[in-house]
């Protein structure tokens, strides 16, 4: 394959027979671990899927958009060995909420999990239930908590809609932003989020960045800044999905402003910045994996986004559009090559490198 900066490209298929795979978090060995939505941890070992499933995930509400999630090791998991994962935890026979649950890796399985968080449950029939993961430079845990969860992402007593800051044992640092005000959660470290499919931290400046699924249009990819509010469901320059504005302001005062956005939107899903050596021409790159474009099935890919020194977005690309698959998650591996995870029925793990 051939793309506008990067040439003589190809793709190769690692493993296939993954059913709707999340998340990927490559181990010290080698090795990869795979969330598969509907509950199970894969290992994947020299370009194979191992057929039995790690033990020891906790139940998972596989409902709707929703299930086993992300996953993150910690940053000393050499000595500790632990794994933590966000899943879906079941509420009632209608409802679950996000949750973060911390295990210890161990011979092929997870040992002594226990939830660190859970957050609240949100309105019946919500099947869009969703959360991500990730250690920050300053040694703590990010985690984002969404769903079609309306106001509730302007509630301050409540944790949807927002991104938390979290010990890496699930207690509360003493600097977040919200610690000790009256009737604010004081896990949050941002609030005003809709669906937050990613959550990284940026190689280069270290910041936290998100993307965030608007309903029809509107997605987004923000910097998180601690104590912002990022709007939702105030302004939004997406429609819901029978054709109204969400509102009538795209932005406004007082509210942080997207980074990027995407009208009509793509269902923006895993983020990674590319900053290795085996594809020089997209150093400095975003890449974002789209699940589907303008609410068409069949139509997710992955694009490449490229910005000047001061951050602004100079152009785009849509790459992989031929093969007609929601992309979840996009990941640099140790290798300096491109891992995606396509999220179906019969999902597959990729790997983009440089063709021979």
């Amino acid at each position: 394959m051939d793309t506008a900066e990067q040439h003589n490209l190809r793709v190769t298929v690692m493993a296939r027979g993954l059913v709707h795979p999340w998340a990927i978090a490559f181990l010290p060995d080698g090795r990869m671990l795979v969330t598969e939505r509907p509950g199970r941890l894969r290992i994947i070992s020299d370009g194979r899927l191992e057929p039995a499933p790690v033990s020891g995930v906790p139940t998972v509400r596989a409902a709707g958009l929703g299930g086993l999630e992300d996953i993150a090791l910690d940053p000393r998991f050499p000595e500790n060995h632990f794994v933590y994962l966000t899943y879906v935890k079941p509420v009632d026979s209608q409802r679950g909420t996000p949750a973060l649950a911390r295990g210890r890796f161990e011979n092929g399985a997870l040992v002594d999990v226990k939830d660190l968080l859970v957050t609240d449950p949100g309105p019946v029939g919500s099947s869009a239930v969703n959360s991500r993961i990730t250690f920050g430079r300053d040694g703590l845990l990010y985690m984002s908590a969404g769903g079609n969860i309306g106001t509730l992402a302007q509630e301050p007593g409540s944790l949807r809609g927002k991104i938390l800051r979290l010990n890496a044992d699930g207690s509360v640092p003493n600097d977040n932003p919200f610690v000790g005000r009256a009737g604010y959660r004081p896990e949050i470290v941002t609030m005003g989020h809709r669906n937050s499919l990613a959550l990284i931290v940026h190689p280069t400046t270290g910041e936290i960045w998100n993307s965030e699924n608007g309903p029809n249009g509107g997605d987004e990819i923000n910097i998180i800044r601690a104590g912002r509010n990022y709007g939702w469901p105030l302004v939004s320059f997406g429609r819901d999905y029978p054709g109204p504005r969400i509102s009538e302001y795209p932005t406004r005062e007082g509210l942080e402003s997207p980074l990027v956005t995407w009208i009509p939107s793509i269902a923006a899903s895993g983020m990674a910045v590319y900053t290795g050596d085996r594809f020089p021409a997209w150093k400095g790159h975003v890449f974002v994996g789209a699940m589907r474009l303008g609410e068409i099935e069949g139509t997710g890919h992955l694009q490449r986004i490229v910005f000047n020194a001061k951050m602004e977005e100079i152009r785009r690309e849509s790459m992989l559009t031929e093969l007609r698959q929601r992309i979840r998650e996009v990941r640099q591996g140790p290798d300096g090559l491109l891992y995606l995870l396509t999220d179906e029925e019969d999902g597959a793990l990729l790997r983009l490198e440089p063709a021979p």
